[in-house]
């Protein structure tokens, strides 16, 4: 499992690094400075993801649970977002990606509350109220991150992070959510 989440966090590191080349592409003068900027940014916190996946793996229980946790989140919300997106429609949440809606943001919300009661068993060491503040933090940080994915892609005039996996784009457009989800919940959990 370990070696499967390295290659997919250095797969979508290039994803992320030749989708910034192509939006920087068109200014040499800052090309070099940005490159290298965004190459240094997003090297550590590549280094960084390996650096806790690798740490959750040695020593800490409940690390992998706050992992598994943020993870369920942002993919609940990925659904919950899609679900009432498409049975509500609605108006548009912006005109970064126009497929989402207002509604299916309220549904990526409701959909991420739905793992409270699975987790609040036991298993997360945590009070209900500290447990919903920090599933609504993961869920709008896991929508901001998905976000943030397609203002590159729109600024880079490409459909698809890459065309890795036929029909659904690149490994970064499967994880766009994830990445930004997973830091902010397991530090939510660590310091509340």
């Amino acid at each position: 499992m370990i070696i499967s989440l390295i290659i997919i966090a250095i797969i979508s590191w290039i994803e992320f690094y030749a989708l910034i080349s192509k939006i920087l592409k068109k200014n040499i003068l800052n090309d070099r400075f940005f490159r290298f900027f965004y190459k240094t940014l997003s090297l550590i916190y590549l280094s960084g993801l390996v650096y806790l996946i690798l740490a959750i793996e040695i020593e800490y229980f409940n690390l992998k649970i706050y992992l598994l946790y943020s993870i369920m989140v942002a993919i609940m919300s990925d659904i919950g977002g899609l679900v009432f997106g498409k049975i509500f429609k609605g108006k548009k949440l912006t005109k970064i990606s126009p497929n989402k809606t207002i509604s299916g943001s309220i549904g990526s919300f409701i959909f991420s509350m739905l793992l409270i009661p699975f987790f609040n068993t036991g298993l997360i060491d945590q009070n209900l109220p500290s447990i919903l503040f920090i599933t609504i933090i993961i869920s709008l940080t896991s929508q901001l991150g998905d976000l943030f994915i397609s203002l590159l892609k729109r600024k880079a005039k490409v459909k698809d992070t890459s065309d890795l996996l036929p029909g659904h784009g690149g490994i970064l457009d499967r994880i766009d959510s994830i990445i930004f989800a997973i830091p902010l919940g397991i530090y939510l959990f660590i310091i509340i």
